[in-house]
């Protein structure tokens, strides 16, 4: 007996043990052996990724080099499940494994990034992580005598290219192998433990439960193979940075496409069947079949992933058409749409020049018409908003009437006996470049970015002022510390009201941080602070029950060193689970002034005003689409000259995207051509 014991593993000793102490009279019944886990490849990456393909917060999908991946932006909750999911039969860590993993690394990264962790969530506890840095992969466990470590050197990984890499343990070896090349061996001390419990602990995919070490390029594959080296289930291989033991469905498949017009096509062999009626399931099996909808009209091809429209050209989308040209009496900074009931629907033009001052269109008969003129000063926005039945229209003027007066700003009020815009308040200003109006508990807000002073201070406050029923003007309520501030944006989620205002410079620099605030007790408090780089704008939009908050960045500009346009703005979403706003998307602009977000029908959609490259104001303005995992896609791009402002409106005609200039007295109108 006793050499039948040491014939059976360590691992297996204390069951052993209790099945001979059981008593001899009794029946015993032989249960068959299993290991913890069974012994085929577990896709970790399928275990945290929606199978229908809806969007993930905290996730976005890109497509580069020829193949799609997954980036991280939080570590969040649902990139995580727990281990019981995958050890079943027991907790304990496999003494031998593999881990075949896909990525493409960016260049610049930070030291030590996760791709792999699993946490023991009572004390937070690394039990096991696979991580790398810039010329390393380190597997880190907890073996008998504390943490213990592996670590391959010269590893180049952050080249932002496509790898594949298999890391097998077995005992005291492991084993590395980069693109099917030759494998890296180690040899340790101690052998891999096979005593390591997961009880209580989760996996977490891209992170190792902290913001600190999250995973930061692209990661298409992540399989786990309990039992054997799973190098020679994948190599050789044809496409040895690309190789595939179990890739997401998501992100196995690229669109089928035809050198010749792009038109998306199945493949030849493929039996086509065309569905109509409502928008069918589009998964691997039904990719390269059709469907037709019978609502919109449309012809549509699964690619096993997604339904792509037949009729659609790459580059090329009908839905835009040049409608109007409204030549205006001077560059115009800011459009500003608005329907008075029973009258119709207007458009306040913010207009450079002082003589004749800012003019007011009217829609009338499917285009606008010139209606009022309003005396105005360097006019930088206009914002319109009502309170009760009275409706009023706010201009910030950036400059006073001549050299050395004293800058306001004027609130107009409309006239039902008139049909016209009176004044109705003036307020001190300094510089202002943005009104914004809202509306908290039944009472009413006005705020004003002031941008700077006479002298060139930007480092001076901006005001919200506070409705009083009572004399019907504003008043000062509270006073905002601001830096060269440009724009205000206030929005509400749940019962929380919050005012963000885009900070573009301090005097030395455009890399400065721009604020969030929350409204508690009476007033705004700091709720977040974000790092911005000359900021122009902030666009708050809802996408179901997500939450976003996109910024313009307008350029770079440091003390020392020349100004940047050509840099990101980007798309934060709301995380509930950290309660911040959180890197979404990165998006290339060209000195951005202005983000507008609309949707038509299902889709959704956000144009950005694109001013200056750096050596020219003519630029393409771009439309995006909502993609799901893959955040927003561009679809069109419509020339403009120097845009300052983007506004999406409705009438009876259709839907419609107008268009300022700030370097020509040219507006346009764009009609949104729907199927």
């Amino acid at each position: 007996m006793e050499g039948q014991q040491n014939s059976v593993p360590s691992l297996w000793l204390l069951s052993l043990h209790w099945c001979l102490l059981l008593p001899l009279t009794e029946s015993v019944t032989v249960v068959p052996w299993k290991p913890c886990t069974d012994l085929h490849p577990v896709d970790l990456l399928s275990r945290v990724l929606p199978h229908n393909g809806e969007a993930l917060a905290g996730v976005r999908m890109v497509q580069e080099g020829g193949a799609r991946g997954v980036q991280f932006f939080s570590p969040t909750q649902a990139l995580t499940f727990p281990s019981s999911q995958l050890f079943i039969n027991c907790p304990l860590f496999p003494a031998e494994f593999s881990i075949v993993a896909t990525l493409k690394v960016p260049q610049i990264r930070v030291k030590n990034e996760y791709l792999l962790a699993v946490v023991r969530e009572d004390d937070n506890q690394l039990l096991l992580g696979l991580r790398f840095s810039k010329d390393k992969v380190h597997l880190i466990y907890r073996g008998s005598m504390g943490r213990e470590r592996l670590s391959f050197k010269r590893i180049r990984l952050a080249d932002n290219h496509w790898h594949s890499m298999v890391l097998a343990i077995s005992g005291h070896h492991a084993t590395l192998t980069l693109d099917c090349g030759i494998p890296l061996e180690l040899v340790h001390k101690q052998p891999f433990p096979s005593d390591l419990s997961t009880d209580g602990s989760r996996f977490h995919i891209g992170s190792r439960r902290k913001w600190k070490g999250l995973f930061s390029g692209l990661l298409r594959q992540l399989v786990l193979l309990p039992g054997s080296d799973a190098t020679p289930r994948v190599c050789p291989s044809s496409k040895p940075s690309l190789v595939e033991l179990s890739v997401p469905t998501i992100l196995s498949n690229l669109p089928v496409k035809s050198h010749m017009n792009d038109i998306l096509l199945p493949p030849y062999e493929t039996e086509v069947r065309v569905t109509l009626g409502s928008k069918p399931a589009c998964t691997a099996a039904e990719q390269g079949q059709l469907w037709f909808d019978t609502l919109k009209r449309g012809l549509f091809l699964c690619d096993g992933a997604y339904w792509h429209s037949m009729l659609q050209e790459k580059d090329r989308l009908d839905y835009v058409d040049d409608y109007q040209d409204l030549y205006t009496t001077s560059e115009t900074l800011d459009i500003e749409l608005f329907q008075i009931p029973s009258v119709g629907l207007f458009a306040a033009m913010a207009h450079r020049a002082n003589k004749p001052g800012s003019a007011i269109y009217r829609w009338i008969h499917g285009h606008f018409q010139l209606y009022q003129n309003i005396s105005t000063f360097k006019a930088q926005a206009w914002k319109q908003f009502t309170i009760g039945r009275k409706i009023f229209l706010a201009v910030s003027n950036s400059v006073g009437p001549a050299d050395g007066q004293q800058e306001l700003s004027v609130i107009y009020r409309w006239s039902n006996k008139r049909l016209k815009f009176v004044r109705h308040q003036t307020l001190e200003t300094h510089g202002a470049r943005d009104w914004e109006a809202f509306h908290i508990n039944n009472e009413a807000f006005l705020a004003v970015a002031n941008h700077r002073t006479e002298n060139g201070n930007h480092n001076i406050n901006s005001v919200v002022y506070k409705w009083n029923p009572g004399t019907k003007t504003f008043e000062v309520n509270q006073t905002i510390s601001t830096s060269g501030a440009y724009d205000w944006e206030f929005f509400t989620v749940g019962p929380y009201h919050f005012l963000a205002v885009a900070n573009a410079f301090d005097g030395i620099s455009t890399q400065i941080d721009s604020t969030i605030y929350i409204w508690l007790g009476g007033g705004f408090q700091l709720f977040q602070t974000i790092r911005t780089f000359g900021a122009t704008d902030w666009e708050m939009f809802q996408i179901g029950n997500r939450v976003f908050l996109a910024v313009a960045n307008g350029h770079m500009l440091c003390e020392r060193g020349p100004s940047l346009y050509t840099i990101n703005s980007t798309i934060y979403e709301l995380d509930m689970t950290t309660k911040m706003f959180l890197k979404f998307q990165d998006i290339v602009t060209y000195s951005a002034v202005d983000w507008e977000f609309f949707s038509l029908g299902d889709e959704h959609f956000l144009v950005v005003a694109n001013s200056y490259d750096g050596s020219s104001y003519s630029l393409n303005s771009v439309i995006y689409r909502w993609q799901g995992y893959e955040g927003f896609v561009p679809v069109h791009r419509l020339p403009t000259i120097g845009c300052s402002d983007w506004e999406f409106f409705t009438s009876e005609e259709g839907s419609y995207l107008m268009y300022s200039s700030a370097k020509t007295p040219l507006s346009k109108v764009f009609k949104l051509r729907i199927h």
